[in-house]
């Protein structure tokens, strides 16, 4: 009976032991265990850091080639931007010799007209003297209609063209349409009043082609 015992309580120590033993295995284990985790989780932090600043790199680099690619333009596009500009500086440089030919056309036109009309009032004036010296009971007379119809044709080609004559007896003297060349004393007329005209005046469009020579009334 007492080996029995004995061998039941020998079974038991190591029984104890053994379970001893796996408890400090277990014990040291874990902290092991934990160290390891802890040196995966860290681990990990530090490649999504090292992911996260390599992501940041590299979206700064593709912003700073873009925006150096926004700067700089492409050669074809500044060559069409050239000529663009070439052709607009052409169409402006055109339009102002255009305008500017227009106006030079337009004087000369101008001045031709008017040195032709010169010419022309002589004959008008002569028109103007004949008729007035004919007398009324012969105004009848063929030769005399055909004369006047001639001087009224030419007046209204004057007219047409911008001739116009310049009003002057019974008016005020205007030294920019009258040229006096005699003066009278008369009261009934009053001061500065044109008395007569010798020879008519004209204008062509709105411009002095020739003074109306006048006599002014004092």
């Amino acid at each position: 009976m007492k080996q029995e015992e004995a061998i039941q309580e020998e079974l038991q120590k190591e029984a104890a032991e053994a379970e001893a033993e796996v408890q400090a295995e277990a014990g040291q284990e874990q902290p092991e265990a934990e160290a390891a985790e802890e040196a995966e989780a860290a681990q990990e932090d530090a490649e999504d850091a090292k992911e996260q600043e390599s992501k940041g790199q590299k979206e700064k680099t593709e912003k700073s080639f873009l925006g150096k690619k926004k700067k700089k333009k492409d050669p074809k596009d500044e060559k069409i931007e050239e000529l663009e500009d070439r052709v607009k500086r052409q169409m402006a440089e055109f339009d102002n010799f255009r305008k500017r030919t227009e106006k030079e056309k337009s004087h000369m036109y101008e001045v031709g007209a008017r040195d032709i009309i010169e010419k022309i009032l002589p004959v008008v004036d002569n028109f103007e003297r004949g008729l007035a010296a004919v007398p009324e009971e012969e105004r009848t007379n063929p030769v005399i209609e055909g004369m006047d119809k001639i001087y009224k044709q030419l007046m209204t080609v004057l007219t047409d063209l911008g001739v116009a004559p310049i009003e002057a007896a019974g008016k005020e003297f205007d030294p920019n349409l009258h040229n006096a060349v005699m003066h009278i004393e008369d009261e009934e007329l009053g001061e500065n009043i044109v008395a007569e005209e010798f020879q008519k005046g004209y204008t062509y469009k709105e411009t002095v082609i020739r003074h109306s020579m006048v006599k002014v009334a004092n």
